[in-house]
């Protein structure tokens, strides 16, 4: 077995630890055992994409001295894990981004598994975040590894492909195009009455339940037919969902 840690990332540590924990449980229930260094930090990735050039290389330095020493680093977001695979070789020439796996990543690819055991009644759809499909090309890993699951009923997301306006600073650098994508992608997502709309990364799923959320709040602009629209869920969670 490969010593293998988890990455919990700043946004999942601070907004959402029951997904790490998700994780934790579908590697244990596969045999794996998962470390949790307790050192890390940030990835640096807000801090390279707003020009802060020096603090991002000191967190990626921080992060290989960290994690140097695992065979596999999974994390629950493509997006920091796009950030040590992208960055780090032009921050500090650091190959480790190799070893970092993006959780469906790691289940496919290295543990070559697509059932994990879980059991998820109810109604899902997928929303496909863009560092995840466009940096990592994770494909449909994750939606294979969501058909396995006991008693889900998938449903596909209209124009799934499309960003949801949120790309971290550019949703307050640009905050009319990002609320105007957040709005096609909060009622295709509702159009599919869908219970639950899962993704790789909480910080997308944040910023469309935000969106749906004050759309139910808004009068008459509430969901399509009269329902409400879908709860954000990270996908680890469901798969961590014991069958």
């Amino acid at each position: 077995m490969p010593r293998v840690a988890l990455f919990i990332t700043c946004v999942n540590d601070a907004l959402f630890p029951e997904t790490p924990k998700a994780v934790v449980r579908i590697l244990e229930r596969l045999g794996y055992d998962v470390d949790f260094p307790a050192a890390q930090t940030c990835c640096g990735q807000m801090h390279a994409n707003s020009g802060y050039k020096k603090d991002a290389e000191t967190l990626a330095s921080s992060f290989e001295a960290v994690f140097g020493d695992y065979d596999a680093i999974v994390t629950p977001s493509g997006s920091c894990a796009a950030m040590t695979r992208d960055q780090y070789p032009h921050l500090t020439g650091s190959d480790i981004g190799r070893r970092v796996h993006e959780l469906s990543e790691f289940l496919i690819d290295v543990a070559g598994v697509e059932d994990v055991g879980a059991r998820f009644p109810h109604t899902v759809t997928y929303h496909p975040t863009c560092h995840g499909t466009r940096a990592l090309g994770l494909g449909d890993k994750p939606l294979r590894l969501l058909r396995a699951v006991q008693d889900i009923d998938l449903v596909d997301l209209p124009a799934a492909d499309q960003c949801c306006g949120f790309g971290g600073t550019f949703a307050l650098k640009n905050s009319e195009v990002s609320s105007a994508m957040l709005a096609d992608k909060c009622r295709h997502a509702s159009s599919t009455g869908a219970e639950y709309l899962a993704a790789a990364d909480n910080s997308c799923l944040t910023h469309i339940g935000g969106g749906i959320s004050r759309l139910e709040r808004t009068a008459g602009s509430a969901s399509v037919a009269g329902r409400r629209g879908p709860r954000p869920i990270h996908y680890a969670e469901i798969l961590a969902s014991a069958a």
